[in-house]
């Protein structure tokens, strides 16, 4: 039996993401609230410890949800037939993630009332944070849409993680590329760092894993994104 590489480990575990969020109602809920949680933390001057306390109630959420799949689907290939051991392991799995769901709630009220109670008159919020801030939720936004398009558009060829409709490493790198080039203000140092997210697409083609237009996408992705937190909101 062939032994699993480090990578495939890695593309298997991607796969059980996307066909979690794919295939159950509660991770595509999960999902675009985490999402949209990300992007409003934008608007707000929230500490380094508040911000991981905010992504530690997301992956919790996220974690309880698939590790409640995993035990429903194992559950239905053992039996078809109620059972109330059966039943009984799927409602502790489903309380666990309404203990982690409520946990969510109360980091979101503690963290977000006061702030928004200060600026109820106001339409649009000033970001007060950093560049590293700026920098870490514009890649982590990149990485949440690219994971929803290949979720949503995947044809079934490959695996999740190689392939797919948008080319996740020309999103990241294109991303990076654009932050870079609002941060340095240098020409040199912008066609540089943009003619290295152009090779990252250039061997994602070559390595036959994505199409040109796939790469393409993804370049766009990352930049709109870069642009969208450091030009727009930022």
């Amino acid at each position: 039996m062939k032994r699993k590489s480090i990578i495939d480990s890695f593309n298997f575990a991607v796969s059980g993401i996307i066909i979690a969020l794919k295939t159950e109602k509660n991770m595509k809920i999960h999902y675009i609230i985490a999402l949209g949680v990300i992007i409003l933390s934008l608007f707000f001057d929230f500490s380094r410890v508040e911000f991981l306390l905010l992504l530690f109630s997301i992956t919790l959420v996220v974690v309880a949800e698939m590790v409640n799949t995993a035990l429903e689907r194992v559950i239905d290939l053992i039996t078809q037939d109620y059972h109330p051991l059966a039943r009984l392991v799927k409602d502790v799995a489903a309380g666990a993630v309404l203990i982690a769901a409520i946990n969510s709630i109360i980091v979101g009220y503690l963290l977000f009332f006061d702030r928004l109670s200060e600026y109820t008159n106001l339409l649009l919020f000033k970001i007060r944070g950093s560049s590293v801030h700026l920098t870490f939720v514009a890649l982590l936004i990149v990485i949440l849409l690219t994971i929803g398009l290949k979720a949503k558009f995947y044809r079934g060829r490959g695996t999740h993680f190689q392939g797919g409709t948008v080319s996740g490493h020309s999103a990241v790198s294109f991303c990076v590329a654009t932050i870079i080039a609002f941060l340095a203000q240098n020409m040199l140092v912008t066609t540089l760092t943009f003619s290295l997210a152009i090779l990252v697409g250039e061997s994602r083609i070559e390595g036959k894993i994505h199409s040109l237009m796939e790469v393409i996408f993804g370049g766009i992705l990352g930049i709109l994104v870069g642009v969208l937190v450091f030009q727009i909101i930022g």
